[in-house]
């Protein structure tokens, strides 16, 4: 990983994980090992750390768009797209079991993969959980992305891809940049519209979940599906 000599060998990241276990390391260390390498003056553990202040932590690093990762100093291509594949196998992994559920019994279960999803992002993303009869996860999507305040959602293009991927229900879910997790009179107006929308093809609105930061409210539980 191009670290200094100065540090002793059992002290380097990659020979604490496999002698203490991956629990003993720093984020940085654990970034570090992702990136592999540093760039001449700064090694892989001093570009971890520089990376991390840039972004305001780990979370944010692993977060941070491919494409303006790719144009960091010492990242490159190779590097942001360790980056990426990381955070999205987490994703995956978060993913799995719900496929398995039904999702109606295990709301605390969705809206801990929608704060995961979604609750970190500077921009406005909506996604949709197309589910079957019943109510086992079909497949997760995006929708739409957009700016800090705002993703333009087309309730016939959420119509079409319940259809493409022949649900029977789903849960929809965006996040609020701005950390108010509080539904807009605009969320209202498209959830409405959505409803009746999805209700033409025989598909269900089981829920809009607004997300912000690590809280999700829910407008079925507030009674405003």
């Amino acid at each position: 990983m191009n670290l200094p000599a100065r540090i002793p060998e059992t002290e380097r990241p990659r020979e604490r994980l496999a002698s203490q276990g991956a629990c003993a390391l720093h984020d940085s260390e654990l970034l570090a090992l992702i990136l592999r390498t540093g760039v001449p003056g700064a090694n892989a553990l001093e570009l971890a750390r520089a990376l991390m202040l840039r972004y305001g932590g780990l979370r944010g690093a692993l977060a941070a768009p491919l494409p303006e990762l790719r144009q960091v100093h010492g990242m490159g291509t190779a590097k942001a797209c360790s980056l990426a594949a990381v955070l999205e196998l987490a994703r995956r992994a978060h993913i799995e079991p719900l496929r398995s559920r039904d999702l109606m019994s295990h709301p605390d279960a969705v809206r801990s993969y929608c704060i995961a999803a979604l609750g970190h992002l500077e921009i406005e993303l909506c996604m949709a959980l197309f589910l079957d009869q019943r109510l086992h996860l079909i497949e997760c999507c995006e929708l739409a992305r957009g700016t800090l305040n705002q993703a333009a959602i087309y309730p016939r293009e959420v119509v079409r891809e319940a259809l493409r991927h022949h649900a029977a229900a789903l849960i929809l879910a965006h996040n609020h940049p701005s950390g108010a997790a509080q539904p807009s009179a605009a969320d209202l107006a498209l959830t409405r519209q959505l409803k009746q929308a999805l209700a033409l093809v025989d598909v269900r609105l089981v829920d809009h979940l607004i997300v912000a930061r690590d809280q999700a409210v829910s407008l079925a539980e507030r009674g405003q599906l």
